[in-house]
């Protein structure tokens, strides 16, 4: 067994990980990544990559008044029971700092979300604009072949093979055409993907989300020769005593022991990839449904089971045990499926969601954290929970549904796939999901009868900033609402999902990991490792 020194030694190459192993290598420190796996960047990779911040700076630049107490009290009511006032207090006053701080040393690039809702609209303290933040795209020429070793994008969100889009840049694709100044944004972008291909480049260097973010987190790194491995696992913390001292990995299949002065941090993405824990934790999957992952599948709770194996507490009184997500299924040329997150189709007019009765279940727009719950709880007596997505062609057209792209995209191949089920009529699309035809057109009856008012007295659709947020503000008198009233229809199977999981180890307000008797000495967790501070 080959011997490894360093100070500071970081599992996990997400977001959460590689913040602290910048900070560390800014420090002096020398570090040691290591990532279990091919490629860097875990879930963060596959994000948007947006942070929630309190009092940042961009905020406080834009003039904006939001007292600290006025986010605990946000805190503190969608923790509930759960809140841990500690914990609550280092995240709002250290995370501006934590921003200022990368913005000042790194190629970390963030900006102020003024149209982005805090999720739980009428929790007290709740704001519009004021913490939400956007990652700047990041040019990955910048890199060099460091580049190719961050994780590729889900396969389903990438736009002509290759190319990712930010949510700024998903607005002036809904409107090409009908905005000369969106229409030349997208065709400077993908004139600048059709020059990164023409080059050699496998996809599009012009990244943002949070594969952006990873970019610049790396370029740091590299910059201050901190080591980076991949495909180098830990299977055992070490210790001195009772301190956690480093961790022995099995890196390329070669056992390495690497000793680390300073401590160890946990960041190894939860485990959402983990089957054993889904069946404990997660109500459907407990009772034989199936679920779809949007995290890597090499998540696996391996952070969770090196701390557990040192006594640490495993902390699962959280209402809910992952960050949810409705998910489609879109078939790949190879014959896999790649999963499509639905986070903003489902607030857009036009669109309404049906279970397998063809009744609604749920204010469509509502956060995808709501969402999901809603769905098992109307399909737990169904072979499996699934809902359909269901759009006219006009809201097709416009706004795209799932995967299926709104104009001038193309939808046979999508049709031909099965991705995308259309039909002429609503009775003639029931037929062809299995659903009631007379449930499904009095549903949507229904629906458009207070929709084209623009009311929804079913679910109160679109009457939280939060809904509006999503919905499509030049569209009235409701943003979110519209009926259902030109075919063809169209519509999208989803599946209960998540982006990872909020059950996690406990930990203290200096991300310490903790036994029952205290902390472990030497041993920290970040991110999905860590118990949620949202309960």
């Amino acid at each position: 067994m080959t011997e490894e020194t360093c100070d500071v030694l970081v599992l996990g190459s997400g977001a959460a990980g590689l913040v602290c192993a910048a900070t560390a290598a800014l420090a002096g420190l020398r570090v040691i990544v290591a990532e279990k796996t091919e490629f860097l960047g875990g879930t963060t990779a596959l994000s948007e990559g947006m942070i929630w911040v309190p009092g940042s700076h961009h905020a406080v630049a834009a003039g904006i008044v939001d007292p600290p107490e006025a986010a605990m009290a946000y805190v503190r009511a969608v923790a509930g029971k759960c809140h841990d006032p500690e914990r609550t207090r280092a995240y709002l006053t250290r995370g501006p700092e934590m921003l200022r701080y990368l913005e000042m040393e790194t190629a970390v690039r963030y900006s102020l979300s003024r149209y982005s809702p805090d999720y739980y609209s009428g929790a007290e303290g709740a704001t519009v604009g004021k913490r939400a933040l956007n990652p700047a795209v990041f040019d990955a020429r910048r890199l060099g072949p460091l580049f190719s070793l961050i994780r590729p994008p889900l396969d389903s969100t990438l736009v002509l093979g290759g190319m990712t889009i930010t949510g700024h840049d998903l607005g002036d694709f809904f409107r090409i055409g009908r905005s000369a100044r969106s229409t030349w944004h997208v065709a400077r972008m993908v004139a600048r993907y059709a020059w990164d291909r023409a080059g050699g480049a496998t996809r599009g260097l012009r990244i943002g989300n949070g594969a952006g973010v990873i970019g610049a987190l790396l370029l740091t790194l590299q910059d201050k020769g901190a080591r980076v491995w991949r495909n180098a696992g830990a299977v055992a913390l070490l210790q001195d005593g009772v301190r956690v001292a480093g961790a022995t990995l099995m890196r390329d299949g070669v056992p390495v022991q690497v000793r680390a002065a300073r401590g160890v941090l946990l960041a190894c993405g939860g485990a959402p990839g983990d089957d054993a824990f889904r069946a404990r934790h997660y109500a459907h999957v407990a009772a034989g449904k199936p679920h779809v992952s949007l995290a890597p599948a090499t998540n696996t709770g391996d952070g969770l089971r090196l701390a557990q194996a040192l006594g640490a507490r495993l902390d699962t009184s959280l209402s809910q045990p992952a960050a949810w997500s409705p998910a489609s299924l879109v078939p790949q040329p190879d014959g896999s499926l790649s999963p499509f997150p639905h986070y903003i189709d489902r607030a857009k007019p036009g669109i309404i969601a049906v279970d397998q009765r063809g009744q609604r279940f749920v204010n469509e727009a509502c956060p995808y954290q709501e969402f999901v719950p809603a769905m098992v709880a109307a399909g737990m007596a169904d072979p499996a929970v699934s809902c359909w997505l269901i759009a006219d062609h006009p809201a097709q057209r416009r706004y795209g549904l799932g995967a299926a792209p709104p104009w001038p995209g193309r939808l046979a191949s999508v049709q031909r796939s099965g991705y995308l089920i259309s039909a002429r009529t609503l009775a003639e699309l029931a037929g062809k999901l299995g659903l009631d035809a007379g449930a499904l057109q009095a549903t949507v009856a229904r629906f458009n009868a207070s929709a084209v008012r623009g009311a929804d007295p079913e679910f109160g659709r679109g009457t939280t900033p939060y809904d509006r947020a999503y919905g499509d503000a030049a569209h009235g008198p409701n943003p979110c609402l519209g009926p259902l009233d030109t075919g063809p229809f169209h519509a999208v199977k989803l599946h209960p999902g998540d982006i990872g999981t909020f059950h996690g180890l406990a930990a203290d307000a200096e991300a310490r990991v903790l036994r029952d008797d205290g902390p472990i000495p030497g041993l920290y967790v970040a991110g999905n490792d860590m118990v949620s501070l949202f309960g």
